[in-house]
């Protein structure tokens, strides 16, 4: 697959990287480790709100996803979704990432937008081995709900995540058990609400405060045994399918591996284009560092805004980067799908 920037992380800055690169006729391919666009805003803050986009006062995180895939319609772009970046290779003038799911995307520029790096979900510490049973009865995500349609389930968290699920696979007909640690939820206060309802119409069942001790497979059963948090007494459940909701790990991952000037942490980019050490690769938001840094989704549209007008010289050396106000730029407009007055 060839494009004109491969963009590492489908957050906010990635998105707008998307707008941006599209205005100047240049197309995009996203890669993501998450199963869904919008990053940590979709994922871990869905529901909470953001005060610190110019010109909207108000805005939770998936509403500012959403807006974000909205203004990225009229352009050509492609999501690669729940695959990481292993390998990056330099080939010709090209650089080529290969996924972990080996599938190979070729363009002249990088852009890593992976905010705080990628996540990995956070596994249970069990005696036995579940790992050959992930994705297929033990899962971490939900990609296509309908598999557990009028299936036994055990969502195990007290997250948003854990307490969203459970009232949407109990609308599909699953019979849910929601197992947590502690009688006390952490997600927000109104979907607790409707879980408890749920379960005091018996819709779902909820055990509370227990913890799983161990998880067996067998005749395409997942045997659950769980550990009151209070009275240590055991108990054994059977369910179709088990589904981990203990959150995400942030970590750089490969990222550390390619050779690019880094902290430890973030990435080092000049401020003038965004670029890293490495010619043809930049770093936008969160990724990166530099003196005077801020963490703030509004700095990230910034950079990638600059770091894209270098990209787009990198691939047309001999053009003046196009400027244009969005207000009155009818080749703007074109690519926007816009109708002449």
């Amino acid at each position: 697959m060839k494009t004109d920037i491969i963009v590492i992380g489908a957050g906010p800055v990635g998105l707008f990287t998307v707008f941006e690169a599209g205005i100047l006729g240049l197309n995009c391919v996203l890669i993501d480790n998450l199963d869904k666009p919008g990053g940590q805003c979709a994922e871990l803050y869905p529901e909470k709100p953001i005060y610190d986009i110019p010109g909207v006062p108000y805005q939770t995180g998936q509403e500012h996803v959403n807006a974000l895939l909205k203004q990225i319609e009229p352009f050509d772009y492609k999501l690669l979704l729940g695959q990481r970046v292993n390998e990056i290779n330099k080939d010709g003038d090209d650089w080529v990432v290969k996924t972990n799911n080996n599938n190979l995307v070729a363009a002249p520029n990088i852009f890593i937008a992976a905010g705080a790096g990628s996540f990995e979900p956070i596994k249970p510490n069990l005696p036995t081995d579940i790992s050959s049973y992930e994705d297929k009865k033990i899962f971490y995500s939900i990609k296509e709900k309908d598999i557990f349609k009028n299936k036994s389930v055990a969502i195990f968290g007290g997250g948003d995540s854990a307490l969203d699920w459970s009232i949407e696979l109990s609308k599909i007909g699953s019979n849910v058990s929601l197992i947590h640690r502690r009688e006390a939820f952490r997600g927000a206060p109104d979907t607790e609400k409707k879980v408890r309802k749920l379960a005091e119409k018996k819709s779902l069942q909820l055990h509370t405060p227990y913890i799983i001790n161990d998880l067996k497979v067998l005749d395409d059963k997942c045997n659950v045994e769980l550990i009151n948090a209070e009275s240590k007494n055991l108990v054994k459940f059977e369910y179709d399918y088990v589904i981990f909701f203990y959150g995400l790990n942030k970590k750089l991952g490969p990222l550390l591996e390619w050779g690019l000037e880094n902290n430890g942490k973030k990435i080092t980019v000049n401020t003038e284009t965004f670029e890293t050490n490495k010619d043809g690769i930049f770093a936008v938001g969160d990724i990166n560092n530099y003196p005077g840094k801020l963490n703030l989704i509004l700095s990230g549209f910034h950079e990638t805004t600059l770091a894209v007008q270098k990209a787009f010289k990198r691939i047309n050396p001999d053009e003046r980067v196009p400027f244009g106000y969005t207000t009155s730029n009818t080749k703007i407009h074109e690519r926007l799908g816009l109708k002449p007055d």
